[in-house]
């Protein structure tokens, strides 16, 4: 796997660079990553925080983590520490899906960002396959957002999940 490695506010030194080669690349003893081209790897200085967001397309699926502390070493190994919990969460929840029935491949594309200087700061197209709301949920949990949009695989209608602030998932409904 690839990794492309940005700065923002820091420069890359070669042995920063290979330290994060190295511990983002440990994660391909996953069988998921297997099909993973490359990944972005973000590492971001402001003021006494530094921040690395790890952007792994795999598939069908997309594994995003960010973590902050006041060293970027540190920063680097929270977030492979967070990706190997979260790949392993999914690997269960896929391996426990299979169980009960065939599961169906997940819908998130790697997303491609276009930006407009005039009014838009940022378009995001995707493509998505037809999923239920239960694999709605894993996967915007996944990438890390607050709402994921789908076509609901039941009524083949576009829908939206969100995480509410009591800790709950909801779900918009297109109206009749």
């Amino acid at each position: 796997m690839r990794c492309s490695i940005h700065g923002d506010h820091i420069t890359i030194t070669p042995a920063l660079k290979e330290y994060v080669e190295n511990k983002v690349g440990r994660l391909e003893k996953f069988d998921l990553l297997t099909d993973a081209d490359d990944c972005r790897v973000t590492l971001r200085v402001t003021k006494k925080k530094h921040t690395v967001e790890v952007t792994i397309p795999a598939g069908n699926t997309m594994f995003r983590a960010e973590e902050s502390s006041e060293d970027m070493y540190a920063s680097v190994d929270l977030v492979t520490d967070k990706l190997n919990r979260m790949i392993r969460k999914y690997k269960d929840r896929m391996e426990s899906q299979n169980r009960k029935a065939a599961a169906q491949p997940l819908p998130t594309a790697p997303v491609h960002e276009e930006e407009d200087a005039d009014q838009l700061v940022r378009i995001k197209k995707f493509e998505y396959k037809p999923m239920d709301v239960e694999e709605a949920i894993m996967q915007m949990d996944l990438i890390g957002h607050t709402f994921f949009i789908f076509t609901n695989a039941e009524n083949g209608q576009v829908n939206v999940v969100y995480k509410r602030n009591d800790g709950g998932y909801g779900l918009i409904e297109q109206g009749v």
